[in-house]
C-alpha cells in the first residue's frame, strides 16, 4: 500500500506500508544499529518518535518474546529500506509485520533511507507525518508543522510505570501497595544483596537484568515518586533510568533528585544522567540530530580507553554549566566532544549519557554496573 512521509520543512518521501493502512506522526530520527530492531522498537526512550533504520534489510530474523525492552512497542512508526517478510532464525516466533500490526504501529519500506538520514543530519531531527491516505503532500506538511515539538515535552510521565514492581524471573512482578508496606521491610534479601530503588523514567529491561546479574535486589518505582517515599524504603542505592523527551520539564524528578543528592549512592543513565545534571544546577540542550546507534565512540578520561557504546538520546548536558569544583567530567563523545559522563567529587554520585546495558550493542561499558555495586558497598 502506497504511503507518503512529509517533513515539516516541506520535503516528502514516497514509501510503501508493509503493515496495511495507517497514519503516524512524531519526530523523525535515525538509528545506525545493524541488528536489534526489536529492542529498538520497545525502547521507551523512542516514545514520540518515528525511527529510521540505516541498515537496509530489516525483519530477516523475525521477532521473539525474549528480545523486548519494555512491555510494548514504543515507537510511533518504523521506517526501513527493505522489509523481509520471510524471517529465518531458530529463535523467531513471528514476523516483524505481524508484530507491528498487533500493536497498531505503522511500518513502511521502499523509502530512500540514505537520503532521509542525510537530510536529517544536515537539517536536524524534525517533525513529520506518514500516511497511506491520499490527502496530498501539502496537507501532510501542514499537519507536520502542527505536531508539538520534542523540546518542552515531558514524555517520561507518559512511559513510567504507575505501580512499583520487583524484577523477578526476568520480568516485572508488580507490588500491591495495599497488601505490602513500602518501607524497609519490602526487601527480600536485606543484608545479603545491596538494595536499589530504580526510578522508572522509561527504563529498559536489560538494565534490570544486568543489575540483577551483579547481585543487586531491585524495586522499580514510578518516576514521580517523592524523596520521602524512597527514604522510607531505606535502600542501599538509587538508580535513575533512561527515558524519552526533554529532561527540563521533568520537574518532579529533578526536585526528588535534589532532595536525595546526599542520601545514598546514585547511578544515572541517559535521561537519569541529564536529570542529575539539572539537579546539580547545570543546563541541557537539544542536539541537532541526536546520538542513536550501537557504534558511538566514547573516551573514558580516567582510564584513557575508548569504549564503543550504544546510545539513544536527543538532549545532552552542557558541561560548561556544571561547577567543576563539585563535578568531574569522566567521559566524552569522540564524534562531537559532547559530555558523556561525570561524577561528583564529594558525593557518591556518577552518571553516563550512553547505555552501558546496550541491547542492542557492544558490552564495553558493562563494568559500570559493577562500579555501582562497589560504590554502595564502600558507602
Amino acid at each position: 500500500m502506497d504511503a507518503l512521509l512529509a517533513l515539516e520543512d516541506g520535503r516528502t518521501f514516497a514509501c510503501r506500508s508493509f503493515t496495511g493502512p495507517g497514519e503516524a506522526s512524531g519526530e523523525v530520527v535515525f538509528n545506525t544499529s545493524m541488528t536489534g530492531y526489536q529492542e529498538v522498537l520497545t525502547d521507551p526512550s523512542y516514545r514520540g518518535q518515528m525511527v529510521v533504520m540505516t541498515y537496509p534489510l530489516i525483519g530477516n530474523y523475525g521477532v521473539n518474546p525474549a528480545d523486548v525492552e519494555s512491555e510494548r512497542i514504543q515507537v510511533e512508526a518504523f521506517i526501513v529500506r527493505e522489509y523481509q517478510s520471510y524471517p529465518s532464525n531458530f529463535r523467531s516466533s513471528g514476523t516483524l509485520a505481524d508484530y507491528l500490526k498487533r500493536q497498531g504501529v505503522l511500518g513502511v519500506e521502499h523509502l530512500d533511507t540514505r537520503a532521509l538520514t542525510r537530510h536529517i543530519r544536515n537539517t536536524g531531527a524534525m517533525r513529520a507525518v506518514i500516511s497511506t491516505q491520499d490527502v496530498g503532500p501539502s496537507a501532510l506538511i501542514k499537519r507536520a508543522n502542527q505536531i508539538p515539538k520534542m523540546a518542552g515535552q515531558n514524555l517520561a510521565q507518559v512511559v513510567t510505570t504507575l505501580e512499583p514492581y520487583r524484577w523477578q524471573d526476568n520480568r516485572p512482578a508488580y507490588i500491591n501497595p495495599d497488601l505490602c508496606l513500602m518501607d524497609h521491610t519490602i526487601w527480600h534479601y536485606r543484608g545479603e544483596k545491596p538494595s536499589v530503588v530504580a526510578f522508572d523514567f522509561g527504563i529498559k529491561f536489560n538494565i534490570l537484568r544486568l543489575l540483577s546479574e551483579v547481585g543487586v535486589e531491585v524495586i522499580v518505582v514510578p518516576g514521580f515518586n517523592k524523596a520521602a517515599a524512597v527514604q522510607a524504603m531505606q535502600p542501599d542505592g538509587i538508580f535513575l533510568s533512561n527515558g524519552p523527551g526533554d529532561p527540563e520539564p521533568v520537574t518532579d524528578g529533578i526536585d526528588t533528585i535534589k532532595a536525595l543528592l546526599d542520601y545514598r549512592p546514585t547511578f544515572g543513565i541517559c535521561l537519569g544522567h541529564q536529570l542529575i545534571g539539572l539537579a546539580l544546577g547545570g543546563k541541557t540542550f537539544k542536539l541537532k540530530f541526536g546520538h542513536r546507534g550501537a557504534n558511538q565512540p566514547v573516551e573514558n578520561l580516567k582510564s584513557g580507553k575508548v569504549e564503543i557504546t550504544a546510545q539513544n538520546h536527543g538532549f545532552a548536558v552542557d558541561s560548561e554549566t556544571l561547577d567543576d569544583k563539585d563535578v568531574e567530567i569522566t567521559h566524552l563523545n569522540l564524534n562531537d566532544n559532547t559530555l558523556e559522563g561525570f561524577r561528583h567529587r564529594k558525593l557518591p554520585i556518577f552518571s553516563v549519557q550512553y547505555h552501558p546495558e546496550a541491547s542492542p550493542g557492544p558490552h564495553d561499558a558493562r563494568y559500570l554496573f559493577d562500579e555501582f555495586k562497589k560504590l554502595m558497598k564502600r558507602s
